[in-house]
């Protein structure tokens, strides 16, 4: 039996189905949302996953639009809309992460396996505690945070790698610019424990880690991460902005075009059997 989904992954599961209905018969949004209490632009937003159906006569009426008749699946899509629309722990926080990151957040305990990529930081599931506030206490005079914002972020980051340490964990390959290990965060008793956890979780089985090193071969600027969601939802790329917004998006063009940049990388990075040495070379030079 499936493990019962996450609300964010429910509102993106009611929005593909409610999309896939809505085009099946032929509606536009515009011509959806005709005498209903909701905008375009919401219903927009629900398939996308973003929101549900404040009220569920609406939601009732947009399916008999559709010609939906059978009264299991009505009442199946009502329940899935009730059920995304409870609050979850990442309901408390949304307003500390950067527009677009909150969905991806709360789709990453969805996710079979992932694919991150990061040129100059230690990649946020990869982090250790002490690595993270040093690095958001850094962040504190130039973004105008307090110190609970620091506090409250902190517990989100911790929280979001609870996927790796589950029954049933994700699957995750990250590959790391050698800036982004040698780039000094809170010291060097910081950096000495971030290389010791690195190591140790390149021995677990479900986790691969590789260095990309200054050396030729194709990289990106960016920093991006790649969420496999399995058959049932389609697969989604976060990329972060120069704004401290953040974009995602499950166009298959778009997420194809990141998984070959992941795999040009990974072609390029020195193999993952390496990191460990890597690693402590890195923790000598300390």
């Amino acid at each position: 039996m499936a493990a019962k989904r996450g609300r964010t992954g429910q509102r993106l599961e009611l929005g593909l189905q409610l999309r896939q209905l809505r085009e099946g018969c032929g509606l536009t949004r515009k011509q959806a949302v005709q005498g209903l209490r909701i905008s375009e632009a919401s219903l927009l937003r629900i398939e996308n996953g973003d929101l549900n159906f404040r009220n569920v006569g609406d939601l009732r009426r947009l399916l008999s639009k559709c010609g939906v008749t059978d009264e299991e699946i009505i009442e199946r899509l009502a329940e899935l809309n009730r059920e995304s629309g409870r609050q979850d722990w990442l309901t408390q926080f949304r307003g500390l992460m950067p527009a677009g990151l909150p969905g991806f957040v709360g789709l990453e305990p969805e996710a079979r396996s992932m694919r991150a990529y990061h040129p100059t930081l230690v990649y946020g599931l990869l982090q250790t505690r002490r690595y993270a506030q040093a690095l958001l206490e850094l962040h504190k005079p130039i973004e105008e945070t307090t110190s609970e914002f620091v506090r409250s972020s902190l517990e989100v980051r911790m929280r979001r790698q609870e996927v790796l340490s589950r029954e049933e964990p994700v699957k995750l390959r990250v590959i790391l610019g050698e800036a982004a290990l040698r780039y000094p965060v809170g010291g060097a008793e910081v950096m000495r424990e971030q290389y010791e956890r690195l190591a140790d979780l390149s021995s677990w089985e479900h986790i691969t880690i590789q260095v990309l090193p200054f050396r030729n071969g194709y990289r990106s600027t960016n920093d991006f991460a790649i969420l496999d969601l399995g058959d049932q939802l389609p697969a989604r790329v976060q990329i972060d902005s120069a704004w401290g917004a953040t974009h995602t998006s499950d166009k298959r063009r778009e997420v194809d075009r990141f998984i070959r940049r992941f795999d040009a990388m990974a072609a390029s990075a020195l193999p993952p059997e390496d990191t460990p040495q890597f690693l402590h070379q890195l923790q000598g030079e300390q």
